[in-house]
């Protein structure tokens, strides 16, 4: 019999498809269901049973509306919180990724005392819960008197450097150290070496970190809900969309949060469409020697 065919290998294959489907539902059906909820009017929402698709309560008709977006597109604190949102991820994506690079190249390249206990206090600063520093640096940053967006973005930075450093310096540590022996004999600095020749080997982690980097940022809502509660023109998206009120008081806008949150979703999956190819080449880089 052949091996292939085999009721054991039958059996697997039909369990291995079996749980890729099942990882791909419970994946998707979260923004499915969002995206459902979003092209329904309230009534459509308060049906019973629930509907997989908007229909017509009177018909059941399929009956899709976009008035949420509507409503979403023409709310100021939505689109101020997603011009917020873009300013604050995109800065602190750019900053962690200039200064985990360097930190990455010094401590997968160059050879200096302590360079292994700063990696594990590196990663070891990853470790700590968002809520135990939150106090202690609100208190540190109102001091200061740093404006709301300001604040955000150094805030950030402490998640998103750390985990930026830690990934580059494997990256950097992969490169052959020859390229760098080869530009110090060409009369080359450290840092010409770093930016000429190791940086752009290093483009497929560059994207995936700062991509990881940019998601963080951009879905971040603890530390922006805290630091703009003083200044209400910074909130960012995820603040903004907890602050929709509905027409009538002590009404819940779930089909306009919904059509939100699939907006805020959008520019992520655009970015990771883009950068597919990149992202693919940072994730395996280095899985293979030879």
């Amino acid at each position: 019999m052949n091996k292939r065919s085999s009721p054991f290998n039958l059996i697997k294959r039909v369990a291995f498809n079996f749980m890729i489907i099942f990882i791909l539902v419970y994946l998707l059906f979260p923004f499915y269901w969002a995206v459902n909820s979003s092209l329904k009017t309230e009534s459509q929402l308060f049906m019973t049973p629930a509907t997989a698709l908007p229909r017509d309560p009177a018909t059941l008709e399929l009956s899709p509306t976009l008035q949420n977006y509507s409503a979403v597109l023409q709310d100021g604190q939505f689109l101020r919180g997603l011009a917020n949102s873009t300013i604050v991820a995109t800065s602190t994506t750019v900053l962690a990724l200039i200064a985990g690079s360097f930190a990455a190249f010094a401590l997968g390249k160059l050879r200096f005392r302590g360079r292994k206990p700063a990696l594990y206090l590196i990663l070891a600063m990853t470790m700590f819960p968002q809520v135990t520093v939150l106090t202690g640096l609100y208190a540190v940053i109102t001091a200061l008197g740093f404006p709301a967006r300001i604040s955000l973005i150094f805030s950030y930075m402490i998640f998103t450097l750390p985990f930026t450093t830690w990934v580059l310096t494997a990256f950097f540590k992969e490169l052959p150290d020859a390229l760098m022996e080869s530009a110090q004999v060409d009369g080359a600095t450290p840092f010409q070496t770093f930016r000429s020749i190791l940086l752009p080997l290093t483009a497929p982690a560059l994207v995936t970190t700062g991509l990881l980097a940019f998601i963080a940022a951009w879905n971040e809502y603890l530390f922006a809900l805290t630091f703009t509660s003083i200044d209400p023109s910074a909130r960012t998206v995820p603040v903004a969309i907890a602050y929709f009120a509905g027409a009538v008081a002590r009404q819940e806008p779930f089909g306009e949060i919904m059509a939100a949150a699939s907006l805020v979703t959008i520019p992520l999956v655009v970015l990771v469409l883009i950068f597919q190819r990149r992202i693919v080449a940072g994730l395996t880089a280095g899985a293979v020697k030879g």
